[in-house]
């Protein structure tokens, strides 16, 4: 929900004003970094006007991969541009020779790329303006009202009907029915059938001024391992999809985004807009193993050390579900749980 500024006239244009420069500075930094990135497999001239792209890095994430890709070409996503931050697991080799799939790779910083988003930046500016973006990262499933029965394609076109160019979605972690350690899981399985449940709430929101954004944090992270300092936990509200110009860049993630404009993606007294949710994929029993990497690597946190105690829960395979955890059945479930919005079904 927008808010009017507390701040004075001249307080909101120099807010503006330093913000137009960010975003300008993000657009440099993309052009900066894009020297880092080799290109291994160019299939960006067969890009149609009216494709949708999906931008996503990815590091060792071979075995979520053939399920993410279908159910994105399902979607009908027209073409991928991955950035494959040096895999050692095959991610590469499967991505190859796969003819919707542009594929970079890198060695350089995660975390000195802005953790990939002066990555995301370049390939947006130099291959998305004019086309609906979809930027996810592998373990994000992104499901809408009646997605079983119409496109991301339909989706933009309701949107831009609606003089929407943006559209937001609530991150929901799913895990297993007992510890993280005991489930199964195959490389190309459906990591829904796995990871079955979630928590329904409580999600609270906070206002961010600056950007005009929504803050939310909750779910089964904040419970388990942040309750004793909820401040940190991690922020659960995106803006993945967005009908993508050259003037734009990510902030934080598809947390926050420039222009401001297009962080207006929840309803408002008199405004009502679609909203959908990332199936968050995450506590694959292979966390257990990423999370000792990372937490070696350093690469994921602005302030790594200050995550110890989270990544050694994690280590631990810890058991998630509780009597209140719910098992997810579809996109209805969430609309009727008020964490998408249906703007069709609403009164």
């Amino acid at each position: 929900m927008q808010k009017r500024s507390s701040l004075g006239w001249l307080g909101r244009f120099w807010l503006a004003y330093k913000l137009r420069l960010r975003r300008r500075r993000f657009l440099l930094r993309a052009l900066r970094k894009r020297r880092s990135l080799a290109i291994v497999q160019d299939h960006t001239s067969t890009i149609q006007p009216d494709d949708v792209i999906c931008v996503v890095v990815v590091r060792n994430e071979a075995g979520r991969l053939p399920h993410f890709l279908d159910h994105y070409r399902r979607l009908g996503v027209g073409h991928f541009l991955f950035i494959d931050n040096a895999s050692t697991d095959g991610s590469r080799d499967l991505l190859l020779g796969q003819s919707d799939i542009s594929l970079w790779t890198t060695g350089a910083s995660y975390k000195a790329a802005r953790f990939g988003m002066d990555w995301v930046n370049w390939v947006l500016l130099r291959y998305g303006a004019g086309h609906w973006c979809l930027t996810v990262d592998a373990d994000e499933l992104l499901v809408f009202p009646s997605h079983d029965g119409r496109s991301l394609a339909d989706l933009g076109t309701a949107l831009e009907r609606e003089g929407q160019t943006s559209f937001g979605a609530l991150m929901v972690d799913l895990y297993p029915q007992g510890p993280v350690s005991d489930a199964v899981f195959a490389s190309g399985d459906n990591p829904l059938e796995t990871l079955t449940h979630f928590d329904a709430g409580p999600y609270r929101s906070t206002y961010k001024h600056d950007y005009q954004n929504l803050w939310v944090q909750g779910g089964v992270r904040d419970r388990a391992f942040f309750a004793h300092d909820p401040r940190r936990a991690p922020t659960m509200s995106k803006t993945p999809f967005v009908k993508w110009r050259r003037r734009y860049a990510y902030v934080s993630s598809t947390h926050s985004i420039l222009p401001r404009p297009l962080n207006h993606v929840y309803s408002e007294p008199n405004v009502r807009r679609e909203t959908g949710v990332l199936l968050h994929t995450k506590f694959l029993p292979e966390i257990m193993e990423k999370s000792s990497e990372e937490r070696q690597r350093k690469e994921h946190f602005a302030n790594s050390s200050l995550y110890n105690a989270y990544y050694d829960a994690v280590i631990g395979g810890p058991d998630l579900w509780t009597e209140t955890s719910v098992r997810y059945e579809g996109w209805k479930q969430l609309c009727h749980l008020g964490l998408m919005t249906d703007v069709a079904r609403e009164p």
